[in-house]
């Protein structure tokens, strides 16, 4: 995705002149490869370290460790982002080897997330038209909203959703263009083979290293990515203006780091061509002109729980 008019250019509030667009649209294989790179060696440091005091201590000994690791795992899901976009290297093969690779991990397969990630572009905020808001859990409880932040059922939903694609062979989902959708089957077919593989492989092996380093870490991460991907529309305007229908959280140096700097979210959705390393700049042009401001992560995710628990009630009522 690399139109950065999906927005309309009336639904921005303070429009980015044509060269300063130009100017911040510049993608950079170096941006790109130093923060994959740094990301995943990081992924490695940690499961290494969570291999040898496992082996040597055992996994109770452990497990910090995992719940770090679980925190960078998951927010793979950010590189998955930003290579969807085309945006994170200025080099297309790039771009997919570390949007494929990242897919893979965290259980989303690539060429599905693309479309679905485009039609949540184009329809922000739309009940009938967003994606995100069709599939979004719509908890009747403070149990079941519990739930949804712990992301455990969005994983659970999109593996399901993947295993069908693989079995049946048939793709229903609005999202997907027919002519697509025969690309989403065979994917969602290599993705479920892989898994198979690598189970298989462990249980031959006798090996729990993919459980420990992968497996358990991803479901811990899902506790950290929930909440941090509620915060980027939740309570927010359901309308087209990118500046009235998304939120940015202003938060420290490491989670903008680990987040690839999409907590600038209203900067990402008014301007989507623009890349992760680019985005800081922007928010010092349109800062002022963003109406939902979160302030760090633990107060935000205070206030989207309070509108969870609101809007439930009211429909209630």
């Amino acid at each position: 995705m690399t139109d950065a008019t999906i927005s309309e250019p009336g639904d921005r509030l303070k429009p980015l002149s044509p060269a300063m667009l130009r100017e911040l649209s510049v993608r950079s294989d170096l941006q790109g490869t130093l923060r994959s790179l740094c990301h995943y060696a990081v992924v490695v440091l940690v499961g290494s370290s969570i291999w040898k005091v496992s082996s040597s201590f055992g996994i109770l000994w452990a497990s910090p460790l995992m719940v770090i690791q679980g925190y960078f795992i998951a927010f793979l899901f950010m590189a998955l982002h930003e290579t969807a976009h085309k945006t994170a290297f200025r080099s297309r093969g790039l771009n997919l080897a570390v949007g494929y690779l990242s897919a893979f991990i965290i259980g989303q397969p690539y060429e599905y997330y693309c479309l679905f990630h485009w039609d949540h572009h184009r329809y922000t905020q739309n009940p009938e038209r967003d994606p995100e808001l069709i599939v979004g859990v719509k908890p009747k409880s403070d149990t079941q909203i519990a739930l949804a932040y712990s992301g455990l059922l969005q994983v659970a939903g999109r593996l399901r959703l993947m295993l069908g694609h693989a079995v049946t062979g048939k793709v229903t989902v609005p999202w997907i263009p027919e002519n697509k959708r025969a690309i989403i089957v065979t994917e969602a077919r290599v993705y479920a083979a892989l898994y198979a593989l690598l189970l298989t492989l462990s249980l031959w092996f006798s090996s729990a290293l993919l459980l420990e380093v992968w497996i358990v870490p991803l479901l811990i991460g899902q506790f950290f990515l929930r909440p941090y991907l509620l915060a980027e529309h939740t309570g927010c305007e359901r309308t087209r203006n990118a500046f009235q229908n998304t939120r940015t959280t202003y938060t420290g140096v490491v989670v903008k780091w680990i987040a690839w700097n999409m907590p600038y979210h209203v900067e990402h959705h008014a301007y989507p061509s623009i890349p992760f390393h680019a985005l800081p700049k922007l928010n010092s042009i349109v800062d002022g002109e963003i109406v939902y401001r979160g302030r760090g992560y633990i107060r935000t995710t205070r206030e989207t729980w309070a509108w969870f628990r609101r809007n439930r009630q009211s429909a209630q009522d």
